[in-house]
């Protein structure tokens, strides 16, 4: 049994209450034991001080929307380079994702089960997963790595073992692909629902799968224990496609419009913004040899993605951070906290984004999102309190503990 009392710090829960002073939080294990006032509690002796020297105590942090296996490189790069050599820089990833302060992720594709294993038996470590395996896409699609010269070129493998490829057309197909994603191991099921910003034959709002393909997606994961979809959904038919037939979050949300954000309200519909990714495709265009065509759709964009999230936050759509890391490099996944109150999100909403209701969307709100008695003990510890200044988080020096499950991953904080 090893006990640990975090102390001396402001105390935001996850829950978007008032910061709390003078309270600690205790852990036993993998658990969270006690949270609340220091004088609440009485000590054994036999807890680990841990000092938070004034800083924030946060909850472990959720990116609801990543890329775990890939940081966009150019073609000549990925040509030369062997197949297995991905596995090893995604464990440099997963690293430095979870030192950013990132215990939870979403793997939106690319990830298989040998990947999520690996850190769950402590061979490499990183933050906990959830694994969609590979997403679902049309021929011609997003997601389908056809080239105008005729060649193929996917931004990343699919197709060996425990990774099946995502393409399929018509009602069986994808009734098929879809089964073989759980069979391969998907605990949340990726449709692609429209065109996107990288994909070089088609354009954000180009609608893919029908609604009836749609229902079909969500009806087999609902058969598998209320498995959940996410859909990749920029253009405003799209999105209205997929949260009809019954899809749970909706990435990007690029085009939306009032009656795609009425029908989020409706039906529960979680949003997953990931306002970082067109701007890394431009900030990273000519280090990473970005196709032109996605240049220019990212400078078409931008504007339009910052008017739909801030029309949908206004309108109470459920919010959940998501970066699309792996489109960027990965532990920078906090400046998306900044880009989202840019949009008209206040610090604390992009904090309870980031933890409670990312939690939510993923639907492990049970275990992690908040500071909570009999959670699993996730704690992430800042400099200064990020309500004063959220780009600070962006910075991973602010960054000074990170606890996954009790283990310490990170600590930086004066001895």
């Amino acid at each position: 049994m090893v006990k640990k009392l975090i102390k001396n710090g402001l105390l935001i829960d996850g829950n978007g209450g008032e910061p709390q002073k003078d309270s600690i939080v205790v852990t036993e294990d993998a658990r969270i034991v006690y949270t609340g006032s220091e004088q609440g509690y009485t000590a054994s002796g036999d807890e680990t001080i841990v000092d938070a020297q004034g800083g924030t105590i946060l909850p472990g942090l959720i990116d609801s929307h990543v890329h775990m296996m890939m940081e966009y490189a150019p073609i000549a790069e990925k040509l030369t380079t062997p197949f297995s050599y991905m596995y090893y820089q995604a464990a440099q990833y997963l690293e430095t994702t979870l030192q950013a302060g990132i215990t939870t992720v979403r793997d939106a594709l690319g990830a298989d089960r040998g990947v999520k294993k690996a850190i769950e038996d402590g061979l490499i470590q990183g933050p906990r997963m959830q694994l969609s395996i590979n997403a679902l896409t049309t021929t011609g699609g997003h997601g389908d790595g056809y080239q105008v010269s005729g060649d193929v070129m996917d931004l990343l493998p699919s197709g060996y073992r425990g990774m099946p490829d995502g393409r399929c057309d018509g009602a069986g197909e994808v009734r098929k692909k879809t089964r073989e994603m759980l069979r391969a191991g998907a605990e949340v099921i990726k449709v692609h629902a429209t065109g996107g910003v990288l994909s070089p034959t088609d354009h954000p709002e180009f609608t893919q799968f029908s609604p009836e393909e749609l229902k079909v997606i969500v009806e087999e994961g609902r058969f598998r224990k209320g498995t959940k979809v996410m859909a990749h959904a920029q253009g405003a038919e799209g999105i209205k496609n997929a949260v009809q037939a019954g899809v749970h979050s909706i990435e990007h949300g690029i085009f939306l419009d009032d009656e795609a954000i009425e029908l989020m309200l409706e039906n529960g519909t979680y949003l997953v913004p990931t306002l970082l990714a067109p701007v890394a495709v431009l900030e990273t265009a000519d280090e990473k040899g970005m196709p032109t065509s996605a240049v220019q759709k990212s400078k078409e964009v931008i504007e339009q993605h910052n008017a739909s999230i801030a029309k949908a936050h206004q309108a109470g759509v459920k919010i959940a951070m998501g970066t699309d890391a792996g489109v960027m490099k990965h532990g920078t996944n906090l400046r998306e906290l900044g880009l989202m109150v840019d949009v008209g999100m206040s610090p604390m909403e992009t904090i309870v984004a980031t933890t409670k209701t990312a939690a939510e969307c993923l639907g492990w709100d049970d275990k992690v999102g908040t500071l909570e008695e009999g959670k699993q003990a996730d704690v992430v510890i800042v400099k200064g309190n990020p309500l004063d200044d959220i780009n600070s988080l962006a910075d991973n020096d602010t960054i000074q503990l990170v606890m996954k499950d009790g283990d310490v991953a990170k600590n930086t904080l004066e001895k």
